[in-house]
């Protein structure tokens, strides 16, 4: 919300945009539980002897997604109905789906995960001198995951679990990262660039950093770029920059650090 509403104002707002659910709190974590569910199960459901970067695998995924992507709108839709929460943004905008501040929710975010990659940056341009694009596309995108290791024999269980914890902790503070910005912004253009430009650089290469002949260098942009990250990180993402109140924080049941 404006930082110049009284809190009179801030309850006023409040009090008319938005009905509290008549069902418990454990509902709601349930939906999302389900949903988040339902996305990754859909990547499993194609039997297949073909690593998971085949091509054809690829593409079934991507089938999966999508479908997965047009029925989420209904499975919101449905939880909303059956929790009888009453808002006054449409349900569109609610999941970050409108034109209202769409320039910045466009640029903004994706700039300051970029300044968060300043030093991987910094390091594929001094390793890639024949293009900063095609330096890009070296990037690792993900790990694999830890039931196709397994299957196909790459790795030891130790290294393969050791390497699955390291996954999920980077992603629990990934997932984090984009949901700030999707309640900051009341976008979803912005976690899903962030996403995919973070997916196309893949994680830092640290060790490779510390061997690097410009190592002052590339440690001094990689600390530079986290400095700059803490520093941009409310600023950027100002929600009167997207159109103040956001959709998602008029569901705010009083007034938040994250939505002021």
């Amino acid at each position: 919300m404006s930082p110049d509403m009284s809190d009179d104002d801030r309850l006023s707002f409040i009090d008319t945009t938005f009905v509290p659910p008549d069902a418990p709190c454990w509902v709601s974590i349930l939906a999302c539980f389900l949903l988040a569910c339902f996305y990754v199960g859909s990547l499993y459901v194609w039997r297949s002897d073909l690593p998971r970067d085949h091509p054809a695998v690829i593409k079934r995924r991507f089938t999966s997604v999508l479908i997965v992507s047009a029925l989420s709108p209904v499975f919101v839709w449905a939880w909303k109905e059956f929790t009888g929460v009453e808002a006054r943004p449409p349900l569109l905008a609610l999941m970050g789906i409108r034109l209202e501040g769409i320039i910045p929710a466009v640029t903004l975010p994706l700039l300051l995960t970029m300044v968060l990659f300043l030093g991987p940056l910094i390091q594929l341009a001094a390793d890639c001198p024949w293009g900063f694009l095609d330096g890009i596309k070296v990037g690792l995108a993900h790990f694999h995951h830890v039931i196709e290791l397994l299957r196909f024999g790459q790795g030891t269980v130790s290294g393969i679990f050791l390497s699955a914890v390291f996954q999920f902790s980077y992603t629990a503070v990934f997932g984090a990262y984009t949901a700030f910005i999707f309640i900051r912004t009341g976008h979803l253009v912005g976690p899903v660039l962030c996403h995919s430009f973070c997916n196309y650089m893949g994680f830092p290469a640290l060790s490779t950093a510390l061997e690097h002949p410009q190592r002052l260098t590339v440690l001094a942009s990689y600390l530079l770029g986290m400095l700059l990250f803490l520093l941009l990180l409310f600023p950027l993402t100002e929600p009167r920059f997207y159109g103040d109140p956001t959709p998602v924080c008029s569901l705010a049941a009083g007034s938040s650090s994250v939505c002021s």
